[in-house]
């Protein structure tokens, strides 16, 4: 009996020697590969091949492209020719003989002297030995020198730190009121899609299995061309978890996922850092996994941009939370970050001070990022520490009313891990930084070293020192407290006269920074705010214990807990 058979699928020739490269197509040519450069050929998706006589092919995934890189390409290689071949084979040669490279370089991009990558648990432990040694010498001498060397920094800092976040926030609402627009802008920052520039989303993803359909639902939304979008959700080695979940959502073309090689650290700078060389975009934007941007947020952050002066390096948009109603703390999260994105740090941007910028909703002129050195791989909060070096480089950054919703952390154990890492990296940042403070001073000018100091070093000695402050209300329950013997009447009186108008201060600024229709309800939380402050206390000491003991260690804070 004749069985009829099928034929076999005919494969164009053209298509199959796209997906691969091999004795017909060419080898990819590592010499080549340098001498254009790793960085052209990522963002570019070009790569040499092995020359053929005096003429190197070079794999593209287009003829406009390799006619666009044709000058660079020849003053680099010689005569060149064009083969076509796909962005995945390109890429995936490029990381057979460069991914360790790149993996390497992720870690060290950020200058040594900029960078916390040096820090030495056993050096920090040692220096601390020798301080407590020599507190506990004061103590024995002239235990009063102690209390009142103690009780006068406490003082001091709780002076500076509460001023200049009042005078940020009186700043900010003076300036809100005259210009009638007290929350967000109304300019009309609609533009021509052929004026806008290619932008590049960073999102940095680690076990996220429960929020990944509803990011990619909310990146979707935003308005721009997709064309001259492009986002990468960064996921970390070994996290299958997340990719199958961004795998069953289904990626349009505009989204891509780069999966970051194992290495001596897992932080989101490292992630970032390592990303960003398969990305061309003339702006870099950074986006939590949980975080739902207002759809028009990218064409603002482009018209701003573009009638920004040069020096002005990164903008830095509004967060705020989707899940205020969850619990009590979710409420006075919501105020917190209410009275540090609406009133602080736009205040601060007015006094031209320094901004501590945040880890999402912030976007960067590549140009300056690169500039950089990009993130230090090392700092777990990264964020504040670029704000800092973009400072120092002579760079601004301003802040724009955009508004990106994320989750609150809803339960208290996951707050203290996530505060205990911010405060940790802004204790590293700050001992970076200071490194050598007369050419920090010399960078930054009077003004702004001062406000550093406050920001930094006065806001992470009230965390430490709280517990003494609080020590006070024993005195107004009649219960006898150590100070009353080395400090007179009127000193106690005017401790804690200050302590008083502080805390009034504190409230009065955050009911400020919730009086407005969405959350104007928040009001009458704010007086939580009393228990909800100490807990920063807490997680400040857990920070600083783990400068001992896991410096680079990342506190995963986990997404997805709450709807």
């Amino acid at each position: 009996m004749l069985t009829l058979q099928r034929p076999p699928p005919f494969v164009l020739p053209k298509a199959r020697r796209a997906d691969r490269f091999d004795a017909q197509t060419g080898w990819p040519d590592a010499r080549g590969l340098d001498r254009i450069g790793l960085e052209t050929a990522l963002r570019n998706h070009v790569l040499p091949l092995i020359p053929v006589g005096s003429i190197t092919p070079v794999a593209a995934v287009n003829r406009a492209d390799f006619d666009r890189l044709e000058p660079h390409l020849r003053a680099r290689l010689g005569p060149v020719t064009f083969r076509y071949a796909t962005k995945e084979a390109i890429e995936t040669a490029l990381l057979a003989m460069r991914q360790a490279h790149l993996a390497r370089r992720a870690e060290f991009r950020t200058p040594e002297l900029e960078s916390c990558r040096a820090w030495s648990p056993s050096t920090m432990a040692f220096r601390l030995a020798v301080v407590a040694l020599l507190i506990v010498a004061i103590h024995l001498i002239a235990p009063n020198a102690l209390i009142w060397a103690l009780v006068g920094w406490a003082a001091i800092t709780l002076i500076s730190v509460t001023g200049l976040r009042t005078v940020a926030a009186i700043t900010q609402l003076r300036h809100s009121h005259k210009t009638a627009r007290l929350w967000r802008s109304v300019r009309d920052v609609a533009m021509q899609p052929a004026r806008l520039p290619k932008l590049s989303l960073l999102v940095p993803l680690y076990k996220e299995r429960d929020i990944a359909a509803r990011l990619i639902a909310r990146l979707a939304e935003l308005d721009y061309p997709r064309d001259k979008l492009e986002v990468a959700l960064i996921l970390e080695w070994g996290d299958s978890t997340t990719e199958m979940a961004l795998r069953a959502a289904s990626l349009p073309d505009w989204m891509r996922i780069v999966r970051v090689p194992q290495g001596q650290l897992r932080t989101k700078p490292r992630a970032m850092n390592y990303a960003l060389d398969f990305l061309s975009g003339e702006i870099i934007g950074i986006y939590d996994a949980e975080d739902a941007p207002a759809r028009d947020q990218l064409k603002r952050i482009v018209a701003t941009f573009e009638r920004a002066p040069r020096d002005v390096a990164c903008i830095q948009g509004v967060l705020d939370f989707y899940n205020a109603r969850t619990n009590a703390l979710t409420r006075c999260f919501t105020i917190d970050y209410a009275v540090w994105f609406r009133l602080i740090l736009p205040g601060l941007e007015r006094l031209g001070l320094v901004l501590p910028l945040g880890g999402t909703t912030v976007f960067f002129r590549r140009s300056a990022l690169e500039a950089l050195g990009r993130w230090d791989a090392h700092n777990v909060t990264e964020d504040a520490d670029l704000g800092l070096r973009l400072a120092r480089r002579g760079y601004r950054c301003t802040f724009l009313p955009t508004v990106t919703e994320e989750e609150a952390t809803a339960s208290i154990p996951a707050w203290l891990r996530q505060r205990s890492r911010w405060i940790k990296g802004y204790a590293m940042t700050w001992a970076v930084h200071m490194r050598d403070p007369l050419q920090l001073l010399g960078e930054l000018g009077p003004l702004r070293f001062l406000g550093v100091q406050i920001l930094f070093l006065g806001t992470l000695s009230q965390f430490l020192l709280a517990p003494l402050l609080w020590s006070f209300w024993l005195i107004v329950f009649g219960v006898q407290h150590p100070i009353e013997s080395a400090l007179p009447w009127s000193a106690i009186i005017a401790l804690g006269t200050l302590f008083f108008l502080s805390e009034v201060a504190t409230l009065l600024t955050a009911a400020t920074a919730v009086a407005r229709p969405k959350h104007r309800w928040l009001i009458k939380w704010v007086p939580l705010m009393h228990l909800y402050y100490p807990l920063a206390a807490i997680a400040s000491w857990k920070g600083f214990s783990e400068l001992l003991i896991k410096p680079f260690y990342w506190d995963k804070t986990a997404h997805g807990r709450t709807r």
